[in-house]
């Protein structure tokens, strides 16, 4: 009995210590800070996959262009999508011009960050992207992987959700607080 009391207690230490550990280490000109409401999500850009994509998302961070927008289409058990800064419902885009297809064999699973496209066309990737919820092969080389959480899945998992009969549209959103690129980040 006492042994199994060590044991359990054991392994409440380690847990509680791996819990306390810091994010695993990135690259700050390629990581992005997304403050919610709820907390910071950490996503870490694969320029190495999509470097195009990766730019776009840095350059209007950068512009504060993510700063108080939306999430717009959010399903449960699916994914969180953001980034109209134009019109906020998911209909818009930035000012530059969209994106050629970066597609990877990257499978989209729980963390994953793609962007989000206009219907059918492969090249219409503009500013909008999506954080995944679970795992959704279908996405799998349809969509451009442009990133993974590394720290604040607990934060995405508190997205305010969207109504199922309405494709995940949201009425009174979550929005992004302020996004930027870590390496700009101020210390607070």
């Amino acid at each position: 009995m006492i042994r199994m009391l060590a044991a359990l207690a054991l392994l409440g230490l380690s847990i509680a210590v791996a819990q306390a550990q810091p994010a695993a280490k990135t690259d700050p000109q390629n990581t992005i800070y997304l403050d919610t409401k709820d907390g910071r999500i950490v996503i870490r850009l694969r320029a190495d996959l999509a470097p195009k994509h990766a730019e776009r998302i840095k350059t209007l961070a950068r512009e504060k262009y993510y700063d108080n927008v939306p999430f717009h289409r959010v399903i449960d058990g699916f994914m969180a999508q953001t980034g109209d800064g134009q019109f906020g419902n998911g209909t818009g885009g930035s000012k530059y011009p969209n994106l050629p297809a970066e597609f990877s064999n990257v499978p989209f699973k729980r963390g994953i960050v793609g962007m989000a496209r206009k219907g059918g066309d492969n090249d219409s990737a503009n500013s909008q992207f999506f954080i995944m919820f679970a795992e959704a092969p279908s996405l799998n080389g349809q969509y451009t992987v442009i990133g993974d959480v590394v720290s604040g899945m607990d934060v995405v998992d508190k997205i305010k959700k969207g109504s199922q009969a309405q494709n995940g549209a949201v009425s009174n959103p979550d929005k992004i607080v302020r996004m930027q690129v870590a390496a700009d980040a101020r210390k607070q």
